[in-house]
């Protein structure tokens, strides 16, 4: 069985298209589990639910989404957990396409390929469908080169019996759950056309609050493990991937510009977590722009 796990706060105008997007898909033997801490969205949940026996509604006591996937995999009954947010959709064939490449044994996880649904004609749309663009370029390179590969928690299904239990202050889960994944000998799988379509930021704040819980979360993650996975100079090496994709002058502003920010974020994840020594709930802020 597998088990499709849609986490979830404060979605309600967002989880309804998350619910039917995975109902659409061709799977056989599944369950869907929709996890949220707020009456709103596990109301919207519930009318899925009862008209779908498949659907299980689960509250969870809002301490965080690593401490309600904690809840929630105990409760699983599938052998291979997919998962997703109530804030995005997956893409038409993209569970069957991702859970296809854990017929390897050697594969304990898989991750699918988030697409932006942002404009491309302004900088915050840019910088999305950039970002996006050079990640997905990263991970089919290192998946034909049998390179480290990262799961993204937008969407990537991992067998149960490999996931961990999350330290409830954990800013990034698919970087510490892959990481886990690895400890224990097993390889990472990408497909490129599993999509899943996700909103990001519009304005420059709600982007900086994102990546500081991402980019910070991976910086988390290195002093959990003695593994560094992310830094400023990690980026900063492959950034002549970026000079590829301007197509226009405005494009290249914007780029300029994101390397500023760029900057600027990793002043900002240094001064949160190693100055202010600020938690897990501090850092985690919620993005409105997204939803």
């Amino acid at each position: 069985m597998i088990s499709i796990i849609i986490t979830a706060y404060r979605e309600e105008k967002t989880i309804g298209k998350a619910i039917e997007a995975v109902l659409s898909q061709k799977l056989k033997d599944f369950e869907i589990i929709v996890s949220a801490p707020d009456e709103e969205t596990l109301e919207v949940a519930r009318k899925y639910a009862r008209k779908n026996k498949r659907i299980k509604i689960l509250k969870d006591a809002g301490k965080g989404k690593p401490a309600a996937l904690n809840m929630i995999v105990k409760k699983a009954k599938g052998d291979i957990l997919v998962l997703t947010d109530g804030d995005v959709y997956v893409g038409k064939d993209s569970i069957s396409k991702l859970i296809s490449v854990l017929d390897d044994k050697k594969m304990g996880a898989v991750t699918g390929c988030p697409v932006s649904v942002n404009s491309r004609a302004n900088r915050m749309g840019y910088w999305a469908y950039m970002l996006t663009a050079i990640a997905d370029e990263i991970r089919e390179k290192a998946g034909k080169n049998g390179d480290r590969i990262f799961c993204s928690g937008y969407l990537f299904a991992i067998r149960k019996s490999l996931f961990p239990h999350l330290p409830e202050e954990l800013l990034s889960e698919d970087g510490y759950v892959s990481q886990k994944v690895y400890e224990k000998g097993f390889k990472i799988g990408y497909r490129e056309d599993s999509k899943v379509y996700v909103k990001y930021p519009d304005n420059f704040s709600d982007w900086i609050k994102q990546k500081k819980r991402s980019a910070g979360g991976y910086n988390q993650i290195k002093k959990m493990t003695s593994v560094s996975l992310r830094s400023f100079s990690w980026e900063s090496s492959g950034a002549f991937m970026f000079f590829k994709y301007p197509s226009n002058f405005l494009e290249w502003i914007w780029l300029f510009e994101l390397f500023i920010s760029r900057v600027y974020l990793w002043f900002a994840i240094y001064r949160d977590i190693n100055i202010k020594k600020k938690s897990q709930k501090e850092i985690w802020q919620r993005v409105e722009s997204t939803k």
